[in-house]
């Protein structure tokens, strides 16, 4: 789970535990975090909503976490949840 994260977020696991320490909230998690480029290749659908029509950035950024814990969950294989080999 912390490979995906990082991947996503670039936080390691130093920067995940003190922002866990310091209870941030979603949006100054994603404030700090740096997405990935190739995190507007998460696409599809979860919790209803289809990632790549949610038009509140916060929002968006917190389903693409959602999406691929949801992958991890599912067994995906770890290349095609970071999206590698994607353009």
């Amino acid at each position: 789970m912390h490979h995906v994260i990082h991947w996503l977020t670039g936080f390691d696991d130093g920067k995940l535990k003190e922002l866990i320490d310091q209870k941030v909230t979603f949006e100054t998690f994603f404030d700090k975090a740096t997405l990935h480029p190739n995190a507007h290749l998460i696409t599809g659908m979860i919790c209803g909503y289809r990632i790549e029509e949610i038009s509140n950035p916060l929002t968006q950024k917190i389903r693409y976490l959602d999406k691929l814990v949801d992958e991890l969950a599912k067994n995906r294989k770890m290349d095609k949840i970071l999206r590698e080999n994607q353009i």
